[in-house]
């Protein structure tokens, strides 16, 4: 199996955090050949999609306990080669945002791939249909109540309404410029002016949900099935924010019983565009987002509960037809 990896520079990663090494090291365990990418180095030539591949393995044991500042040798990287992407069996999108377009321009020439028949996880055309907060509206029985508009009158009038709200733009992540806005707040017209650019950008706001001090749970779903077990990112004291990137402390739970229920509202549809790996988050009895980008929390689920979330993915990944297999 050839495989290769859409990513971040890999001295940019977290060696602790980073769920895309989970993946990397399963499929090196199972032999697999393992190269690496980044967005710049995915071209169109000559109507084909192309890569500069470079071999890629991590150093076996891989040291999960090492601090990044005194890591060396972690990694051995080949020398670049201008690759036909058809070449491979597998290519994994794990770029994180921003969601900008280039972003979508790389997906064009992986959907370019995926019609060579590559299996590109996640799908291309569902990465960009599906904006990771705008997309939980879909599942209205999942989600508190919300609203999406750039208008200062209509969100001062669901603030209005509910009293405690969250404000957020529609492509942040890792908890960036969320404002949580209660009532009487002097506050509420700037940062609307803010979030908005002047009303001229859509964004959402949500009924504040005050379970978020039990934590933000982070569900992982493979081809449309969820993980038993959620990362709970619980908020700092004083802060409404779970994120891991702000802050919180991930605790690992059992999935309830209304996570299971919420994660069979989305599985079949997420199953269906292709969406092999996805990371639904819930607070309280309530579904906020689903991530289809780069979704994480496998490293601390695996070290909680004795995972191999990624060889999960992995031999999920096996076991699927191709895209080209898949279409006919």
């Amino acid at each position: 199996m050839k495989i290769t990896f859409v990513m971040d520079p890999l001295d940019s990663l977290s060696l602790q955090k980073d769920s895309t090494l989970a993946m990397i090291r399963a499929a090196q365990r199972r032999g697999w050949e393992v190269s690496y990418l980044t967005q710049g180095d995915m071209l169109l030539h000559e109507f084909k999609p192309y890569g500069m591949l470079r071999n890629l393995r991590l150093n076996d044991p891989f040291a999960e306990s090492l601090d990044p500042a005194d890591a060396t040798d972690w990694y051995i990287l080949g020398e670049p080669a201008l690759t036909p992407l058809a070449s491979l069996d597998v290519i994994m999108m794990r770029k994180d945002p921003p969601f900008d377009m280039e972003y979508i321009y790389s997906t064009y020439i992986l959907e370019r791939a995926e019609a060579e028949g590559v299996r590109v996880v996640n799908n291309p055309q569902a990465i960009r249909d599906c904006n990771e907060k705008f997309f939980a509206t879909a599942y209205p029985q999942c989600c508190p109540p919300l609203v999406v508009s750039r208008s200062e009158d209509v969100l001062r009038d669901f603030h209005r309404q509910h009293g405690n709200v969250v404000f957020k733009p529609l492509d942040g992540m890792g908890g960036q410029s969320i404002f949580r806005v209660m009532q009487n707040d002097a506050n509420l017209g700037v940062i609307l002016e803010t979030l908005t650019r002047g009303g001229t950008q859509q964004i959402m706001g949500q009924k504040f949900i005050p379970e978020i001090v039990d934590g933000d749970k982070r569900v992982l779903l493979i081809n449309g099935e969820p993980v038993p077990y959620a990362l709970a990112r619980v908020p700092m004291v004083g802060e409404a924010r779970g994120n891991l990137a702000a802050g919180g402390t991930g605790v690992g739970r059992p999935l309830s019983e209304r996570d299971r229920w919420i994660a069979s509202q989305v599985g079949d549809d997420l199953k269906r565009r292709g969406l092999v790996f996805v990371g639904i988050d819930i607070i309280g009895d309530y579904l906020t987002e689903i991530n289809v980008t780069c979704p994480t929390c496998i490293r601390e689920l695996d070290a909680q509960f004795s995972l191999d979330i990624g060889g999960m993915l992995m031999d999920q990944i096996e076991s699927a037809p191709t895209a080209a297999t898949a279409h006919d």
